[in-house]
């Protein structure tokens, strides 16, 4: 009898210019059971998320060549791995920027990298899906002219496919799970990243905001409406 093969190791890609800051992560990745590939440019980013496919990407947004914005947006063309942002700027534009192309979490230098570390570990934990009231089989769901497909991913608007993100698929199949339910913004961290992710509720509001641009029409009432005091709801 062949025994079964252990399971492939997390591949975790480190991209930013400073060679200390890749010294130090890298081993500590390392020790934790990821296999990793870094990246020092932009432009070595995207070429090593198309040809090693990880899981996660560090991405530090203050790159030589090819800035982290722009190469997370070149990125999230053709890879779902979980991007962390890294920014040495706290100013909110930054961080609002990084994840409205794509990123799912950031960082604010400086920073332990141990916490990074926990960062990685908790997107890796977050679950896929999300349980709820079931109509029909509870996978695909209709509210209004939207519809949701969970076993194949898939979001359909007034007849025409829509792309998110991973992390947005993951907060609207959340809220189409239950449409009457007010979804605190907490219950839709807990539900969406999972419940030993630390970060605050900023990023669920842009996040949101993002699906909106998404799947609401250029004129008309968002298909997500904001219950003031508490968090969101399907309209």
């Amino acid at each position: 009898m062949t025994e079964p093969s252990a399971p492939e190791s997390p591949h975790v890609l480190v991209v930013d210019d400073a060679p200390e800051f890749i010294d130090l992560l890298v081993p500590l990745l390392e020790r934790e059971g990821y296999t990793t590939t870094t990246a020092g440019d932009g432009e070595e980013a995207v070429e090593a998320a198309r040809t090693t496919c990880p899981d996660v990407i560090v991405l530090d947004l203050g790159l030589p060549r090819l800035d982290g914005v722009e190469a997370c947006r070149r990125i999230r063309q053709f890879s779902s791995a979980y991007i962390l942002m890294l920014t040495a700027r706290a100013d909110e534009v930054d961080r609002i920027v990084g994840l409205e192309v794509g990123a799912d979490d950031y960082l604010t230098k400086p920073f332990s990298p141990r916490e990074l570390v926990a960062r990685i570990r908790a997107m890796l934990r977050r679950p896929r899906t999300v349980s709820g009231p079931a109509e029909g089989n509870g996978r695909h769901r209709r509210v209004g002219d939207l519809e949701l497909d969970a076993p194949g991913r898939r979001v359909i608007v007034d007849g025409h496919d829509v792309v998110l993100t991973r992390i947005e698929f993951d907060l609207l199949e959340a809220l189409t799970a239950n449409p009457t339910m007010v979804f605190s913004r907490t219950l839709l961290r807990e539900r969406v990243w999972g419940p030993d992710w630390f970060g605050d509720d900023h990023v669920v509001d842009v996040h949101i905001a993002n699906v909106r641009k998404k799947i609401d029409p250029p004129d008309g009432p968002s298909r997500i409406t904001t219950v003031r005091g508490v968090g969101y709801r399907m309209s």
